[in-house]
């Protein structure tokens, strides 16, 4: 019981018994001593009272501090625990999941269907120093649930938020009018009309199916936790993180590929600008000034590129003339180093004669990124208990359900035809 209930409780007792006392007309002598002791308690008392809610003040905004952010810290908790050696070794084995791995499997079935174990995207992302000698996870880095893709992702590094869909299809509604104000052009005159308020659904549906193979020899599984934990980390992030990748920017939209923000430009509506010169900071600048023309960013800083090492290579290599100061020196100089992720499997290689690439620029209007990745439940891992039975190793097949998306093709620009010569 908290002390000033405690106190206030008190209090209301001491009222009572004076009140009894003071409708005595003749109080005896004790009765009188009896009020002075009780009206010096009553007066400690107040003072007490007050300073009790002073200290629990401070107490109830420690705890309201920590009720706000106790349950995304009890998931990340939870989540760093999750151990990718337990799912193989089940898989394998028959071995029973246990502690966390067995809660979060558990909690992933309930929300939905899989043939195999289910594994959340966040045990993918690769840890460092997370098992010790004693096979104990020890996790000394905690990453946020959701919203970001793998940490090397080049989509991740392009703005692309990942979102996390139990079931069915997702829409969101993007505003595509231009509401505009006007002024009234006389006394008695009207402002502008009434403009159309028009939105348009951004969709995405559980079309398209992601799998990764990954063959676990037996010398694998029967070495140290630590050793098949990362392993599979590896593997399994690092195979998925590249077609994510490639998928995110050059799907296809055939073949059981997501249409890629590249190759679906005109689907979407980005803006897709040829060069068709030699590459220059003065191309990536006239597409900064088109996105804040466009109000969709407020300076260069605010915009992030993708592009080719060989387009680095040249514009490294080309002087200003006169001076030391390469094309590439006035690019950084305006667009952070860290704003720039240079990929090969993003983009595709340099073709045609000379040699001309592609660039992809984004920035995130209003903290609404500029690519969606929806991802559909957990990563499925099914066993395959034939294939290499012989030599006792395990296959498995992990399969995810992913989609891409555009929220506002204006957050995007495409500029073709960097020449590399």
């Amino acid at each position: 019981m908290l002390k000033s209930v405690e106190i206030t409780r008190r209090q209301s007792e001491i009222r009572q018994a004076l009140a009894e006392l003071v409708g005595k007309d003749k109080p005896t002598e004790d009765e009188t001593r009896q009020m002075g002791a009780l009206d010096l308690e009553y007066r400690n008392g107040e003072t007490r009272y007050r300073a009790a809610l002073i200290a629990e003040d401070t107490e109830r905004r420690d705890a309201g501090a920590e009720l706000e952010t106790r349950s995304g810290k009890e998931w990340a908790d939870l989540m760093a625990g999750f151990e990718l050696r337990q799912v193989a070794l089940n898989l394998d084995e028959g071995r029973q999941l246990d502690g966390k791995t067995a809660e979060i499997v558990q909690e992933l079935r309930s929300a939905g269907g899989f043939r195999g174990i289910p594994v959340p995207w966040q045990a993918l992302e690769q840890r460092a120093g997370e098992t010790v000698a004693s096979g104990t996870p020890d996790p000394v880095q905690h990453r946020p649930i959701i919203d970001r893709l793998f940490p090397d992702s080049v989509a991740a590094r392009m703005g692309a938020q990942m979102i996390s869909i139990p079931q069915g299809s997702v829409a969101w509604p993007v505003t595509t009018s231009t509401v505009s104000a006007g002024w009234a052009t006389s006394e008695t005159g009207n402002v502008a009309g009434p403009t159309t308020y028009a939105t348009t659904d951004r969709a995405m549906s559980p079309d398209h199916n992601l799998g990764v193979q990954m063959r676990i020899t037996r010398k694998a599984l029967q070495q140290s936790g630590a050793a098949l934990e990362q392993a599979i980390r590896r593997d399994m992030s690092g195979a998925m993180g590249a077609a994510m990748d490639k998928a995110v920017f050059l799907g296809t939209g055939a073949d059981g590929q997501p249409l890629g923000v590249i190759t679906g430009a005109a689907t979407y509506g980005i803006t897709s600008t040829g060069v068709d010169d030699a590459a220059s900071w003065a191309a990536f600048r006239a597409a900064v000034v088109r996105f804040m023309a466009g109000n969709a960013a407020g300076g260069p800083a605010a915009i992030k590129a993708m592009i080719r090492p060989e387009l680095w290579s040249f514009l490294d290599d080309t002087l200003i003339t006169g001076t030391a100061v390469s094309e590439w020196d006035r690019m950084v100089k305006n667009i952070p180093a860290g704003n720039i992720a240079m990929t090969t499997n993003g983009l595709a290689a340099p073709a045609g004669s000379p040699l001309a690439c592609t660039s992809l620029l984004t920035t995130a209007a209003g903290g609404v990124a500029p690519i969606f990745v929806g991802a559909w439940g957990a990563v499925d891992v099914i066993r395959d208990p034939y294939s290499d039975a012989q030599s006792g190793g395990l296959r498995i097949t992990a399969l995810a359900t992913m989609d891409v998306t555009v929220a506002r093709p204006a957050q995007l620009e495409i500029l073709t035809g960097l020449e590399l010569a």
